[in-house]
């Protein structure tokens, strides 16, 4: 790649960010359109064990980092509750961002976020890996071909396990820090790897429920969606299920797609199952989608390296993410007013805007 490089930082410097350095250094390997320089924590230890790590610079807060650093990037790492005061000041310091999920913890803080994304001319990307593996895409490519015929029916299941220990952390299992449970911290990319499939979704059902984990959220949730297209779907989010795992399933009129996986798939965790005699023209369309790339943050980073330097949003759109979040509040609404709950009654004047729980919750 002949450009300049993206000068790109990293705030936060926990399990996650290892993956983010990984990547971005490969990446730069690869093309040279990216240039990882910086990272910032506010634990001095952990942010120098990091940036030795992967030979950087170490600040220990953001506002440090942007002082000292012209930086084109900031990859967003720290826990959900700090979101939207980094990426502000990145915004505004006319970087652009990538942020890890859930991006904010409500929708009127996603829609500052827009806000200043269209004030600053700066783009806000969130991490959506699952919508740029292979299998996603052939799964698009299915249903666009017509092969695949209307959708009708899904299936989408995060089932996890979190002991309690895993919540000794203090920011998880709290409304304030965490913005909900496994519906906002776990679900949400499967959620998001459905509505990329299905689209606009109208009115959803749901129940949210503490099974087993002493946390002020939920710890189950299960909901029934509609969407625009007519499609229905079924979702459900845990994280006190033993055996784990993330399922989708689609049903066509003519095919069912589904991909069993647990925190990002390859091309043998899919399986196409055609109706009879449809089985020709599914398979064909299937097999010309494209193929060897795993659901990954390296294959997210690289479009979005590519889009930036074109002068263009890159790939997940606030647009694309806003929408998963509203359906995150809706979930909540539903269970929490225990009504189905419609997408447009979740404007700014509903309780579920300004806080996922809104008036709830209700055990």
């Amino acid at each position: 790649m002949s450009v300049k490089p993206l000068r790109t930082a990293i705030v936060g410097t926990g399990n996650i960010a290892g993956i983010h350095a990984s990547s971005l250094q490969q990446i730069a390997r690869e093309t040279g359109g990216v240039e990882l320089v910086a990272a910032a924590d506010t634990d001095p230890a952990r942010v120098a064990e990091f940036a030795a790590a992967h030979s950087l610079t170490g600040y220990e807060s953001v506002h440090a980092l942007l002082a000292a650093e012209q930086v084109d990037l900031v990859h967003v790492c720290t826990p959900p509750g700090s979101h939207t005061p980094i990426t502000l000041a990145v915004l505004e310091a006319g970087g652009h961002v990538v942020l890890e999920k859930p991006a904010t913890l409500t929708l009127a803080e996603f829609d500052r976020l827009v806000a200043a994304e269209q004030a600053t001319g700066r783009h806000v990307a969130t991490i959506s890996q699952h919508r740029f593996g292979s299998g996603i895409r052939r799964l698009r490519g299915l249903l666009e071909s017509g092969a695949a015929g209307r959708p009708l029916l899904a299936l989408c299941d995060t089932v996890w396990y979190r002991d309690q220990a895993y919540y000794d952390v203090v920011w998880r299992g709290r409304w304030d820090t965490e913005g909900g449970g496994p519906t906002m911290g776990h679900g949400i990319h499967q959620i998001d790897t459905m509505l990329c499939v299905l689209g606009a979704w109208t009115s959803v059902s749901a129940v949210a429920r503490q099974q087993a984990r002493a946390v002020d959220t939920e710890d189950v949730s299960l909901a029934h969606v509609t969407f625009e297209n007519g499609a229905v779907a079924s979702v459900v989010n845990s994280v006190v299920s033993p055996r784990e795992e993330s399922y989708l399933r689609f049903d066509f009129e003519f095919a069912t797609v589904e991909v069993r996986h647990l925190y990002g798939y390859g091309d043998d965790d899919w399986t196409v199952t055609a109706a009879p005699g449809h089985e020709e023209r599914v398979m064909a369309a299937w097999d010309r989608g494209p193929t060897r790339v795993r659901s990954e943050h390296i294959a997210q980073f690289r479009e979005i390296a590519t889009a930036l330097h074109e002068g263009v949003a890159p790939p997940v759109t606030t647009t694309d993410a806003r929408r998963t979040l509203q359906l995150a509040a809706g979930i909540y609404a539903s269970a929490f007013t225990r009504r189905p709950v419609e997408a447009a009654e979740l404007g700014a004047d509903s309780p579920h805007y300004e806080l996922m729980q809104g008036n709830g919750p209700v055990w």
